[in-house]
């Protein structure tokens, strides 16, 4: 598994600088350990967990929203955590579904597969619904999902939840549209093709749309919104205690009460984080999505 390691000032990797000086490998897996946000087991033992997260967007910016939230979360908790990232939301599936992490952020179809295959328990998550949306070129004549029969229209990933699994889901079953389906990789890539005129339509998020630069995101009308849904939660595995597991869900949680810990949850998003459990998820079930899972 691959960390996001960047200078981030030049766009080259931390480890192609090393490189370019002469770095031996014994520098470079130092470094990969200091910037990834990795920690030796001699550093802090025990109580050090690794926590992944879902690649919604590139490395650097995964990097720099997820790294302080887990800053504060130490302080508020007194654990360790190692922060683990994918380059592909393939990749990470590939990691959630066999254990690797001990705490992940995972999206809510995500979340369903990953307690069947190894017992993850969802233990926070913003108290808003998740919806996602298509969108099209402002210009464009198409004002509804039900006019893009025989087009292509453009994805972040096969199983991205709103953006693109329960929206596949609900082009088929709820519009009976038949469509070709590109995927990009990420919600910033869809929204560039889409605004290009590279696709018909796209499917991403509310939150992600609205981060766009304003020549991309003027360029753009949402023209369907899925049915809601629960929000991305944190998740825990099974091998980590009890308390341990208490201790992030209320670190979280109270992270809200300060201006600072707002700020930072609000990049996510996570708002208004509250408890949550399995149970909240369950209805999904009765969606049929499985039959729009693509295993990679």
């Amino acid at each position: 598994m691959t960390a996001g390691i960047f200078n981030y000032h030049r766009g080259e990797t931390m480890i192609d600088k090393v490189r370019r000086y002469g770095g031996s490998a014994v520098t470079i897996f130092g470094i990969l350990l200091l910037c990834s946000g990795w920690h030796t087991p001699s550093a802090y033992g025990a109580d050090s967990y690794s926590f992944g997260v879902v690649p919604q967007y590139d490395q650097r910016q995964m990097f720099a929203t997820w790294k302080p939230i887990l800053d504060e979360l130490e302080n508020r908790t007194g654990l360790f955590f190692k922060l683990v990232f994918t380059p592909t939301i393939p990749a990470f599936e590939k990691e959630f579904l066999k254990g690797a992490y001990d705490f992940v952020y995972l999206n809510p179809y995500h979340l369903l597969r990953a307690n069947k295959s190894a017992g993850y328990y969802p233990i926070v998550r913003d108290r808003a619904k998740l919806r996602g949306i298509l969108v099209a070129r402002k210009d464009s004549p198409i004002k509804s999902p039900s006019e893009l029969n025989g087009k292509s229209i453009v994805f972040p990933a096969p199983n991205s939840m709103g953006a693109s699994l329960l929206m596949r889901a609900d082009l088929s079953n709820l519009f009976h549209v038949r469509f070709t389906p590109l995927y990009v990789t990420s919600h910033d890539s869809v929204y560039l093709h889409v605004a290009k005129g590279l696709a018909e339509a796209g499917g991403g998020v509310e939150k992600t749309l609205q981060e766009q630069e304003p020549a991309v995101k003027d360029a753009l009308k949402v023209i369907y919104e899925t049915r809601p849904i629960p929000s991305h939660p944190v998740a825990s595995h099974p091998r980590v205690a009890a308390s341990v597991v208490e201790k992030v869900r209320r670190g979280f949680i109270e992270m809200e009460s300060t201006p600072g810990g707002r700020e930072l949850l609000s990049k996510i998003p996570m708002n208004h984080p509250v408890s949550t459990a399995l149970k909240d998820y369950l209805p999904m079930m009765k969606w049929g999505l499985d039959a729009f899972w693509v295993k990679e």
